[in-house]
């Protein structure tokens, strides 16, 4: 229905249930690279629970707690950026990733964090926006740097994952931090 251009070809937009076969075959395309890191990939192996996936972004995006939406390059969905947890009484929010390998290397998570960081803080008043990534995955703590956060911490072995427990980081910026940071 609208796309955000990102530049280059690519375009921001939202992910919904109707389209539960393109994010499936996007899926399917980077499993094994989506999987490295997080469960998103395992989550949906069938278009079934493709739909139910996008279906529970629908719901949470009723329930003001959540969104999600997708990346696409020359019109094909290659990854995505969402809000898991948005808490719009408390101001806090946070905003995650995923990259099939035929977005990477672009800067597409960079542009389109910033696009919906900049909605949250904005336009929904959120204080508080955060970003969690395993600490051996460097691209996603880049991204955070890039975007003017701060490691506030890390939570050691939280994340039980394929039989190894991760260890996550925390990054964060603050409203203020982040105007400082876009103006710059």
């Amino acid at each position: 229905m609208y796309a955000i251009s990102l530049g280059e070809g690519a375009e921001l937009g939202p992910l919904e249930p109707w389209q539960a076969e393109e994010y499936l075959a996007h899926l399917d395309r980077g499993r094994e690279y989506i999987g490295e890191y997080i469960a998103l990939a395992e989550i949906a192996p069938d278009l079934e629970s493709a739909r139910a996936f996008l279906r529970s972004y629908a719901e949470k995006q009723a329930a003001d707690t959540g969104r999600i939406y997708g990346i696409r390059l020359d019109g094909v969905l290659v990854g995505g950026v969402l809000f898991p947890n948005f808490d719009a009484a408390t101001g806090v929010c946070e905003v995650g990733c995923w990259l099939e390998p035929a977005g990477t290397g672009r800067g597409l998570v960079t542009r389109a964090a910033r696009v919906i960081i900049d909605w949250a803080v904005e336009a929904r008043g959120m204080h508080r926006v955060e970003w969690r990534a395993s600490s051996t995955n460097k691209a996603s703590t880049s991204v955070a740097e890039r975007l003017g956060m701060v490691h506030e911490g890390t939570l050691r072995e939280n994340y039980p994952y394929r039989g190894i427990r991760h260890d996550t980081e925390v990054w964060a910026v603050l409203a203020p931090g982040w105007r400082a940071h876009r103006e710059r």
